[in-house]
């Protein structure tokens, strides 16, 4: 597969986002499994394509809309701070969501040229 596109600039940063995204557990959530899997083959999906500066922007907006569901739904009511099991507050979330808007806003190669 050619990576159009690829650049070194911003790779630490993608790939770092990407690794959160792996390896970040979600519990389950009222609709059990099947969301829980949805979420998580999202997630690992989402990395792949940020990693591999394909779809970065889809991959984004797809994240930012779980991560604000899970916040709604599970971490708000925590509280800001994220401690102990990382199921708390929501302060993790919100760093993962500003940097998606930095992805989602940085000119392509294309676009810098």
């Amino acid at each position: 597969m050619k990576l159009t596109g690829f650049t070194t600039d911003t790779l630490i940063l993608r790939l770092i986002i990407a690794l959160i995204l792996i390896l970040n557990q979600i519990g389950f959530a009222p609709i059990g499994v099947p969301l829980a899997w949805f979420v998580k083959v999202s997630h690992i999906v989402c990395a792949i394509l940020i990693v591999i500066n394909q779809y970065t922007k889809h991959a984004s907006i797809l994240t930012i809309i779980i991560l604000i569901i899970g916040i709604i739904t599970v971490h708000l009511k925590e509280g800001w701070f994220v401690v102990g099991g990382g199921r708390n507050g929501i302060e993790f979330n919100v760093l993962l969501i500003a940097v998606l808007i930095s992805i989602i806003f940085q000119k392509s190669t294309k676009e810098k040229k």
